[in-house]
């Protein structure tokens, strides 16, 4: 049934018909509602237009929820899953899955991160050790690398960066043994994410990847844009949304700071990956309406609060998320799939070692 006929019901979405009349990309805000067939959400509620569904007419208008991909549900099940799993094997006598964190220095993002990993493995039944610096030559530290690769009771092994200027994070990521490379960012494990093989995949990609599978997004056939093309997110997501992998099987377009018409490029876009490091670069207007938007960026800004700044992604949220049919918050959104996708790859280095 065409989107245009009366009793079109859209398949993905709980609507009812609204008539009335409305000019171009105008929305009308809703109460809220809630529909069972989404996994337990915030829900945003708007009406659209039939020629952004497919239709033909703005006479009659369908309402529509905007689903925030919430990375504190999708964590906390897969935790819960990792967690199960380490009863069962300690249950057998072996012993849970060993995470050994390096920090260097006093970088408060550094620290909050590890931290956060370092609970989430409390959370889930890993055993977890910190390494801290305050300061510490290469040399030394590739040493300490060396040293957690021969330990036979550590299974995965992560270096919190951004490192200090004196230390080479390309040295220090090499160091590590890919089969204790748990945040997937040796060369070997890049090597083999790129040609489909068996490997630790990036932290933060897996994480995306695992948000869509549990929010049980289909983006076969999608336009995905991502915008950046760091070796850590922007380069491997690109392969991982267009992999023959479900979710998966996305056409793909790798942007960056040097690409042309890239406001166009992103309004065109299906699905957009926002991970270019710049606080609120990705703008309503570059936002397609339907879009999904998943914002990797963690940004400190300076604000007049308390605390003086807060906590902001790469996309206008305010203004971007109406227009939007998913889209993940920060915080809250990406940044905690990435330590759920570490313990996954912790736990298969486990189990791997059995």
């Amino acid at each position: 049934m065409h989107p245009g006929d009366a009793n079109y019901k859209h398949p993905d979405r709980p609507q009812e018909k609204i008539t009335g009349r409305a000019s171009g990309n105008n929305r009308i805000k809703q109460k809220s509602t809630t529909n069972s067939q989404f996994p337990s959400s915030s829900k945003a509620n708007y009406l659209l237009p039939f020629d952004i569904l497919g239709g033909r007419s703005h006479s009659e208008w369908y309402f529509y929820s905007m689903i925030i991909l919430d990375g504190r549900v999708a964590s906390k099940a897969i935790k819960e899953k990792l967690s199960n799993d380490v009863k069962v094997l300690v249950s057998k006598g072996e012993r849970p899955p060993h995470l050994a964190a390096i920090l260097v220095g006093k970088d408060p993002a550094s620290e909050f991160y590890v931290s956060s990993k370092v609970k989430s493995c409390e959370e889930t039944g890993f055993k977890s050790t910190l390494v801290k610096y305050e300061d510490v030559s290469e040399d030394d530290l590739i040493e300490k690398i060396v040293e957690l690769n021969k330990d036979e009771t550590v299974d995965g092994i992560l270096v919190q960066l951004p490192l200090p200027r004196h230390i080479s994070s390309k040295n220090i990521i090499s160091a590590i043994d890919p089969e204790k490379d748990v945040d997937g960012f040796h060369p070997v494990n890049a090597g083999n994410l790129m040609l489909g093989n068996e490997s630790y995949l990036p932290a933060t990609p897996y994480g995306i990847m695992l948000l869509l599978e549990h929010y049980k997004l289909d983006i076969k056939g999608k336009h995905a844009v991502v915008i950046g093309r760091s070796n850590i997110v922007g380069r491997p997501i690109s392969i991982l949304l267009s992999n023959n992998t479900h979710p998966g099987n996305a056409t793909v377009t790798l942007t960056h700071s040097q690409t042309a018409d890239l406001g166009k490029i992103c309004a065109d876009a299906d699905i957009i990956v926002a991970a270019i490091g710049k606080p609120g670069f990705v703008k309503a207007h570059m936002v397609k309406d339907g879009a999904i938007v998943i914002d990797v960026g963690i940004n400190r800004v300076d604000d007049d609060s308390p605390k003086g700044y807060k906590i902001t992604g790469d996309v206008d949220y305010e203004n971007v998320a109406p227009k939007t049919s998913y889209i993940t918050p920060v915080p809250g959104g990406v940044g905690l799939m990435t330590i759920a996708a570490l313990l996954k790859n912790t736990l298969k280095s486990r189990l791997l070692r059995i």
